[in-house]
């Protein structure tokens, strides 16, 4: 397992095909990526708006608000800019299956906990993905295009991983980020390997 890997703390490397599929398959990528950025910003507005009582969380998710923003309509440009157009938003089976492993039924806190370990991991497996792109694209503006991408996708991981030790005890956000850690490894292994997503 690559050290940049363990470094995000995700269990299993994406598979290295999907860069050679995505990278024949630009304008869905592109497309679902501009979604996932979209998600993103408006995931940011929903928990400020569970939880404005949370100063640090407002204060530090707004400017990601902005920021996430501003990332969809760099892909959009980038797309235009290559002649692609915007296709249509499409299931994401990645984060419903996160979305399952979610606490039913759990205290206020939990649900919280689960909501900012969420996040995390689609950010750190965003991350990931984007270090690849940046590493395995043979177009070179791309590679510089998704190295930036990559470098914020990591600071936004760890914000969120803040934010819940911020708010709850941290040996029970460690165990819990274990499970999902977890979880999240056996499940990319049931995904099938499609280059048009982002995840």
């Amino acid at each position: 397992m690559s050290s940049k890997v363990s470094i995000l703390g995700l269990k299993l490397p994406t598979d290295p095909r999907w860069v050679d599929l995505a990278a024949i398959s630009l304008e869905e990528v592109l497309t679902d990526h501009a979604f996932c950025e979209q998600k993103a910003a408006t995931s940011c507005i929903s928990l400020i708006q569970r939880y404005p009582e949370k100063q640090r969380l407002v204060e530090e998710l707004a400017p990601i608000v902005t920021e996430e923003w501003g990332h969809f309509r760099q892909v959009l440009a980038e797309m235009k800019k290559r002649g692609f157009t915007l296709g249509k938003q499409r299931k994401d089976d990645y984060v419903n299956a996160l979305m399952a492993f979610q606490q039913k039924g759990g205290s206020p806190a939990d649900v919280l906990l689960d909501r900012l370990l969420i996040f995390a991991l689609i950010e750190a497996r965003s991350c990931e993905r984007f270090r690849l792109l940046s590493e395995g694209l043979e177009d070179d503006y791309l590679r510089q295009f998704y190295y930036k991408f990559m470098v914020s996708e990591a600071g936004h991981y760890r914000l969120f991983i803040d934010l819940a030790n911020e708010y709850l005890p941290e040996e029970k956000v460690k165990k819990r980020w274990q499970e999902w850690l977890a979880y999240e490894a056996d499940m990319i292994k049931t995904l099938k390997v499609r280059g048009d997503r982002m995840h």
